[in-house]
């Protein structure tokens, strides 16, 4: 079974960058699509972001333009780069993969504000 650990989040100014890890163990990282889910308060998990095992991309349209997923095969690893933050990204960001088939992390907080 596949666990992966999320990171990297925090309280950031509107316009400000963060930059998201996901460390994954066990099971076949390398042949996953993976993405990037995040929850706001009251609020359903959506999935805003994914990387196939080919490394293609696609994003939600809040995030385009903002935010760039990639990965590190070799590190079983999964990344989320988020420029241009806003008020509106504030949530829990997990990772998984695309349909979602691990169990889930316990997500890492990103919350924008000033």
């Amino acid at each position: 079974q596949v666990q992966v650990a999320e990171s990297g989040g925090g309280l950031v100014q509107p316009g400000g960058s963060l930059r998201l890890s996901c460390v994954t163990s066990g099971g076949f990282f390398s042949l996953a699509t993976m993405g990037w889910y995040r929850q706001a308060p009251g609020q359903q998990r959506e999935l805003v972001a994914h990387i196939t095992k080919g490394g293609s991309t696609k994003y939600e349209d809040a995030v385009k333009g903002r935010f760039t997923i990639s990965r590190d095969n070799a590190k079983r690893t999964v990344y989320l780069e988020m420029n241009d933050l806003k008020p509106e990204d504030t949530a829990v960001y997990y990772c998984n993969s695309a349909p979602v088939l691990f169990t889930w992390g316990q997500g890492t907080q990103v919350t924008v504000s000033s």
